[in-house]
């Protein structure tokens, strides 16, 4: 209520417009925190920090892509929240790499299959803008354990103490999942000519006290605009001739995905 005064914003203004931004190429990490990126990504440029216009996804994409007509854009994400809103999204195209790349046994698209479909894309619409918004380091752990958490949402059963993991165990599982997307996104960057920006949709609470209220956070609540949850990294790649970018009307519409798949996938990223 403090952070989005009273309910009457749907995204932090402060935040940087990404779309806004000069970039060919926008590789979007889900949930990441900057301190690990910086920590980690050993990528060609400078990291850099952003303030995002969310501290979580749905709130990312209200305060960038929502309402706008973005027929210069070609959206490819891993991320359900774009199909559920899709209804406020004005891409060229938007590839739901989700529906063929998830992974049944990782419950969640592995950034192999994301890249894959993201650099089919960029062949596919060569004087289109690219997003590649990738699920790691996000939840679930690729190479974590499995948890049991019954139906609360993941970071609600960490909260509530149903999750045996101590603080620096989940921050060295979030460095981990981002550790394993970090090959994918380089050979991203080296597939696809043109400026390329590294970011995050929003960050990633772990245990961190918030404010106004010190209660401590995990995961990443709505409208909490706190360092940890939207202090994001800013990553510029130059990586050779500039894609030459046109607008055009768009092709091809959303799938028409099964509303129980799309109930799994967010089940599967720690949603109730």
């Amino acid at each position: 209520m403090y952070h989005r005064r009273l309910g009457r914003r749907t995204h932090d203004p402060r935040g940087v417009d990404v779309v806004a931004a000069d970039w060919d190429l926008l590789v979007v990490l889900d949930a990441c925190r900057h301190d690990a990126f910086a920590a980690r990504a050993a990528l060609p440029g400078t990291v850099e920090r952003r303030r995002s216009r969310g501290s979580h996804t749905v709130e990312f994409l209200w305060g960038n892509f929502a309402r706008r007509l973005l027929h210069d854009t070609v959206y490819v994400t891993a991320n359900v929240q774009p199909y559920v809103y899709r209804d406020a999204l004005e891409c060229h195209h938007v590839e739901h790499a989700w529906v063929d790349g998830y992974d049944e046994d990782a419950g969640t698209v592995p950034p192999e299959a994301l890249v894959d479909a993201a650099l089919a894309a960029a062949e596919r619409f060569p004087r289109k803008r690219v997003v590649a918004h990738l699920l790691q380091p996000h939840y679930p752990f690729l190479d974590g354990p499995d948890f049991e958490y019954g139906t609360m949402a993941f970071w609600d059963a960490v909260a509530a103490g149903e999750v045996e993991a101590t603080a620096d165990e989940l921050r060295d599982w979030h460095g981990a999942n981002l550790e394993r997307a970090l090959p994918a996104v380089r050979r991203l960057l080296d597939g696809v000519d043109g400026r390329a920006v590294v970011t995050a949709d929003h960050g990633t609470a772990l245990g961190e006290r918030a404010w106004p209220v010190p209660v401590r956070e995990w995961g990443h609540p709505w409208g909490v605009y706190t360092d940890p949850l939207v202090t994001v990294p800013w990553l510029v790649h130059e990586g050779g001739q500039r894609r030459d970018v046109v607008a055009e009307a768009p092709v091809e519409g959303d799938v028409d995905a099964d509303e129980a798949a799309v109930e799994e996938r967010l089940a599967a990223l720690g949603y109730a």
